[in-house]
């Protein structure tokens, strides 16, 4: 097999060099031949094995056999443009390399810069900075050098490309703020900056330069300060500024043409309800407005009803005033709506029913009350009314369509509904408090006469009573026989009754490695406070009674903050409690607002706080129960399909495996499955960095504290809480797990983590979802290597992926999008923090390889 492709490599490059021998060394014809010849690419022709290079796919030429345009996207060229080759084609005009491998640019490639009118370069693999000579391309109309890896500022030579329409740096690694000279490109029409690291505000001016702008993204990048004024763009249509730093919010200079204005995930604080409704009257062609996840206050603004054209309207996550639902008009037009935590109370009207072409419906973690109107749509693919205090029965029509919706969620209410049609696992996280109400027999044909229905209903009766009986004393057998044959170590101590009187305190309990002391002298004084349910009365009596008086059966692990403990509240409620034994630093009040802050923290792929409990001088945090445990148990502890009663896992291993059988089948040995555990993890970080004000900092990435939900999702756990535990472990905590601590914590005394302290255990975690290896104490291969990481980065800067990837995983994905995932790695664990992407561009690049899922 060897010698085949060795004597097939042979024949392609004797064969291009004969073709380059054909042409003198000095035609355009011989620099693409040479370049073709040294990029190892083999040319093909329409006319079979042509030596005319005009002839060649991708190659054209004018009379004079001078190459105008050279496409050859997709060619599959590879490592750096060689010298000498196509930089010196002085007639160029088109040049588009897009989709290969490329990772540099020869230093002659700007020489055709007096012809050249449209370059794209992008989805490669280039480094380095930006070519300071792009200024040479004077008549350059369209450059997209996007999805690469380039870096440092934008140069400032860009300024002098006075004809340049399209701009695309889209998706690099470029820092620094955007250099004012970029306003002498007065011709342009669409600019997008998006997923970069630009920082700092836009030039003075912006607005007023670029009169024919059409299209201005510069999302997922840490542009910080007021709303750049953009009151000149008279030709704007498309507007993205998400996912930056922006704080002060100007609404009034936008007008039509506008069509879609993105500026969620921002700081923009302030009242919206400020906005004049002369100024809504003047986006009637706004079609997309997205202002989610700010600080918004006040009411929303007036003439919503008024914008005809509007399809998506997302105002979630803000901090506005409370307001009655029922008084908001919204316009018809409608597909999207997303009023999640907005504030919103009384019930929701019935004229909601009037928005025909609604396809998604948000309006969770509210205050609605009363009950679910009819919803006349007939396009509804989502709807998420979870968190309110809604009653009632869930109207069939809308339970007929719930089988073939995207999603659905009715948790967190006090609604009833029949829930045959669906999944147990459906159920579990879908309508999570609420209740069945189906009836106890059902005909689905309706066949018979009164005679029979009678007669075939008291003859199942009575066999179903009968059958009822025989299970439960067959049952009640094999769990006494059960017991007596053993009692397992991990099995729940079960209070006796002398126990459940025992109420006064003070409570000592021991762990392997802690005592701590619950000092309070009556539990039922103390009270539990659950944020989403404030009017269920629990307190710490019932969180003995949920541990067996926190007994070390009901332990599931002993953590950096204190040891965790699982348990049972009244209702059925599954929780986690850490009991925060250092959190004595602070006073009872510092502590509750701090837990009060973070219980206001939602993402989908964090572990959110729902509760807490101040016993004495104990802070004790209450979580979500994670069924399917954390990362480190399931990548390097366990073999697949086994638990740990020692983690967040299910009950017994033995009785319900089921979360973990999932695992398995999903296979922690996919490729698909792994990266969607990194993009989640990912995203729970984004979040905390760039959604959260001020950001969050989670001090301590790692394995061990990704855990995997019942839905298969990945959640971060363990964020905010260094606040409570005060200063008596700040410098602990700051310098993470042993392998995952980032080099500036051994180099310098007294370094504070900061994000790209973060960035870099997320570096680790992603090498070990790729190798399969622990971050320290594993074999590497190599013995002089100690750490994952060092092991890793050396065999990245040496091409040498294949050594990397996991064997379990290599042939259930592209090995191409593991390799670039393993660069990934590489760019976070870099020595230097500031070289370290952000945590929304690690996002955006995971996205980028992200599996394609296969809809049959």
């Amino acid at each position: 097999m060897g010698t085949g492709v060795f004597a097939f490599s042979l024949i392609i490059s004797l064969l291009l060099r004969c073709l380059a021998s054909q042409h003198p060394n000095n035609t355009d014809a011989f620099f693409v031949s040479d370049f073709f010849r040294k990029m190892k690419v083999a040319p093909s022709s329409a006319e079979g094995s042509s030596s005319r290079v005009c002839s060649w796919r991708g190659v054209s030429c004018d009379g004079q056999e001078r190459v105008v345009s050279l496409v050859a996207s997709g060619f599959g060229f590879s490592g750096p443009i060689p010298e000498s080759t196509i930089g010196k084609l002085s007639e160029l005009r088109v040049l588009d390399l897009s989709h290969n491998n490329i990772t540099g640019l020869s230093l002659d490639f700007a020489e055709p810069g007096s012809s050249l009118r449209s370059l794209n370069l992008s989805w490669n693999k280039i480094t380095g900075p930006l070519p300071s000579n792009l200024g040479n391309f004077k008549l350059m109309e369209s450059l997209d050098l996007s999805h690469n890896w380039f870096t440092r500022e934008i140069p400032s030579q860009v300024g002098s490309l006075s004809s340049l329409v399209v701009l695309n740096l889209s998706r690099n690694l470029l820092e620094a703020s955007i250099p004012v000279a970029i306003l002498g490109c007065t011709s342009l029409v669409a600019i997008d900056l998006s997923h970069n690291r630009l920082s700092g505000s836009l030039p003075g001016g912006f607005g007023v330069a670029f009169k024919n702008l059409s299209t201005l993204d510069l999302s997922e990048n840490e542009i910080s300060g007021k709303m750049p004024d953009l009151s000149g763009l008279d030709s704007i249509t498309y507007l993205n500024l998400s996912g930056n730093l922006l704080q002060e919010l100007a609404l009034g200079v936008f007008r039509d043409p506008l069509q879609v204005m993105d500026l969620s995930r921002n700081q923009f604080h302030g009242l919206i309800s400020q906005v004049h409704h002369s100024s809504v009257s003047s986006w009637s062609s706004l079609v997309y407005l997205d202002m989610s996840m700010n600080e918004l206050t006040g009411y929303f603004f007036p003439g919503l009803e008024d914008l005809s054209s509007l399809r998506h309207l997302n105002l979630a996550f803000n901090k506005f005033s409370s307001q009655e639902f029922h008084l908001l008009e919204m316009p018809s037009s409608l597909e999207y709506l997303n009023l999640s935590k907005a504030n919103l109370t009384g019930q929701i009207p019935p004229r909601i029913s009037r928005l025909l072409n609604m396809k998604v419906l948000d309006l969770s973690r509210n205050h609605i009350t009363g009950n679910i109107p009819e919803l006349s749509t007939k396009n509804l693919q989502g709807i998420d009314l979870s968190v309110n205090n809604l009653t009632g029965e869930i109207p069939k029509s809308l339970q007929q369509k719930l089988p073939v919706m995207e999603n659905f969620n009715f948790s967190y209410n006090n609604l009833t509904y029949c829930g045959m049609k669906f999944s147990p696992e459906t159920l579990e996280s879908s309508f999570i408090g609420s209740q069945s109400d189906c009836p106890i027999a059902v005909n689905p044909d309706g066949i018979g006469s009164v005679d029979n229905k009678h007669k075939d209903l008291k003859l199942g009766l009575a066999l179903a009573l009968a059958l009822s009986l025989f299970f439960l004393l067959a049952g009640l057998i094999s769990l006494a026989l059960a017991l007596r044959k053993r009692t397992p170590s991990w099995t729940v101590k079960q209070p006796s009754y002398r126990e459940e009187q025992n109420i006064s305190g003070p409570f000592y309990f021991q762990t392997d490695s802690t005592t701590w002391v619950a000092d309070v002298k009556l539990a039922t004084s103390v009270p539990v406070v659950i944020f989403e349910k404030p009017l269920l009365n629990f307190t710490f009596a019932d969180l003995l009674s949920a541990t067996s008086h926190f007994d070390r059966g009901t332990l599931l692990a002993e953590g950096r903050y204190g040891p965790v403990y699982r348990g049972f509240l009244p209702g059925g409620i599954h929780i986690a409690m850490k009991v925060l034994v250092h959190g004595s630093m602070v006073t009872d009040q510092e502590a509750a607002k701090e837990l009060e802050r973070l219980g206001q923290i939602k993402h989908p792929n964090l572990v959110s706080l729902t509760g807490y409990c101040l016993a004495g001088d104990q802070r004790i945090a209450i979580y979500d129960y994670m069924e399917n445990g954390n990362l480190q148990n399931l990548l390097h502890d366990l073999p697949l399909g086994l638990q740990s009663t020692e983690d967040w896992t299910s009950d017994t291993w033995e009785q319900d495996n089921a979360g973990i059988q999932s695992i398995t089948t999903e296979g922690m040995t996919t490729w698909r499955f792994r990266h969607k555990i990194a993009i989640g993890a990912a995203r729970a970080l984004a979040f905390l960095h760039h959604g959260c004000f001020p950001p969050i900092v989670h001090r301590d990435v790692k394995a061990s504290s990704i855990y995997i939900d019942s839905a298969m999702e990945s959640r971060l756990a363990d964020f905010g809480l260094s606040r409570i535990v005060g200063n008596s472990m700040e410098g602990d905590m700051s310098r993470g797990s042993p392998g995952y601590t980032p080099p500036e914590f051994s180099e310098l005394e007294n370094t504070l983590a900061t994000t790209k302290t973060d960035v870099y255990g997320f570096g680790v975690v992603l090498f070990e979802l790729i190798t399969g290896k622990k971050p320290i104490g594993d074999e590497y291969s190599e013995d002089k290597e100690i750490t994952l990481v060092h092991w890793a980065r050396d065999l990245v800067r040496r091409n040498e992926y294949s050594r990397l990837i996991d064997p379990k995983i290599r042939e259930t994905g592209p090995e191409k999008q593991m390799e670039e995932a393993l660069r990934i790695a590489y760019l976070c664990t870099a020595d230097l923090p500031p070289k370290r992407p952000s945590m929304h561009q690690i996002v955006g690049l995971l996205k980028d390889v992200e599996p394609v899922t296969i809809m049959h």
